[in-house]
């Protein structure tokens, strides 16, 4: 053997199990109680914690559910909305057709106005009734036809003597 200042020194190895130092042994039986007791506890915090993560991710995966429900709910109410609006839109320009389309039935009244004039009312017509049409309306003319209230809507109602009529 060699120590730090370069010299060797012998170590005597024979030395008898007389001469060691008596080293107390616990016993086997108490090493491997001490054992299976932290195996217990290690097999129980597993447990625990396997269940804890199971929890976690039911958890989890109940959120993700609901929120892609909400983004599903959600993207079909802006769907209901933007058809809702659009109905609402045209619901809106409809009177002003009904006014234009009056407006141009009074024959007298609008070959007496200015050609110019009347040229500017027709274009300003036409662009409404194409931008009508861009929203799949169609220009329904009942006059004659038997009222179908799934087809119709009742604007008045008018009082008939025709007792045939009114059957």
């Amino acid at each position: 053997m060699v120590n730090n200042d370069n010299e060797e020194t012998e170590i005597d190895l024979d030395v008898t199990r007389d001469e060691l130092p008596e080293i107390e042994e616990p016993e086997l039986i108490d090493i491997e109680e001490k054992s299976s007791d932290k195996l217990k506890k290690m097999r129980d915090k597993i447990a625990n914690l396997e269940e804890e993560k199971k929890k976690i991710l039911d958890d989890s995966q109940l959120a993700k559910a609901d929120f892609l429900n909400a983004r599903k709910r959600l993207e079909e109410d802006r769907a209901r909305d933007r058809i809702r609006y659009q109905k609402k839109h045209v619901e809106d320009l409809l009177p002003l057709c009904d006014s234009f389309q009056m407006a141009m039935n009074d024959k007298q009244a609008w070959e007496k106005a200015d050609p110019a004039w009347r040229k500017g009312v027709e274009g300003i017509h036409t662009q409404l009734m194409r931008l009508v049409e861009s929203h799949n309306v169609t220009v329904v003319e009942p006059h004659g036809e038997a009222f179908d209230p799934h087809q119709h809507e009742a604007v008045g109602t008018e009082v008939v003597k025709d007792k045939k009529l009114q059957d």
